[in-house]
């Protein structure tokens, strides 16, 4: 290192020799090379995650609610059932409920039980033969159409069945406000 002034030889020192710069080059690709990978399996699982609703079909079922006799024609009840998409985890969130109405010897009618304003739950009051939604005043006849607004629009309404005797309600979901299907 002769010929080389002092500050010139620091550097060198401080460099290192061909060897080290290698070893360095190879650690350097190493890292990114480990950082990719764990990057891959960390995305890949949170990709698939984000669009794997897009590609699934929603799963609606018909869930009974009672035997046809249980019901009285001109009598509006609320029966419970298993939300279309529930999951184990779930627990009370995976059950749904509907304003039932037997309409006719077969004919039934099912209401959401959400208000289609905000979305807060509608009660049936059968004196005075209305449900109420205790949110914002919003109040609909029987038959779920508007009394009073704010509501936008009649209650939402399931599709209904009789099979085996049995009423059936098809779990599907019930557009409220905010939530696009």
């Amino acid at each position: 290192m002769s010929g080389l002034s002092k500050d010139e030889q620091i550097v060198i020192a401080n460099r290192g020799g061909p060897l080290q710069q290698v070893r360095r080059r190879i650690m350097a690709w190493t890292s990114i090379a480990i950082t990719g990978y764990i990057a891959t399996l960390v995305g890949v699982p949170v990709v698939g995650f984000i669009l794997a609703p897009m590609f699934r079909s929603p799963k609606y079922q018909w869930r009974q609610v009672g035997d046809v006799n249980s019901f009285t024609i001109g009598q509006t009840v609320l029966v419970k059932f298993a939300n279309y998409d529930a999951l184990s985890w779930a627990c009370a969130v995976a059950q749904s409920a509907a304003w039932l109405r037997r309409t006719g010897d077969l004919d039934f009618t099912a209401f959401s039980i959400n208000c289609t304003h905000l979305g807060c739950p509608v009660r049936w009051e059968p004196d005075a033969d209305l449900f109420f939604c205790p949110c914002h005043g919003g109040v609909y006849y029987a038959d779920g159409t508007v009394a009073a607004s704010p509501p936008p629009r009649r209650l939402s309404e399931y599709p209904v069945r009789v099979n085996g005797g049995q009423v059936e309600v098809l779990a599907v979901p019930i557009s409220l406000p905010g939530r696009h299907l």
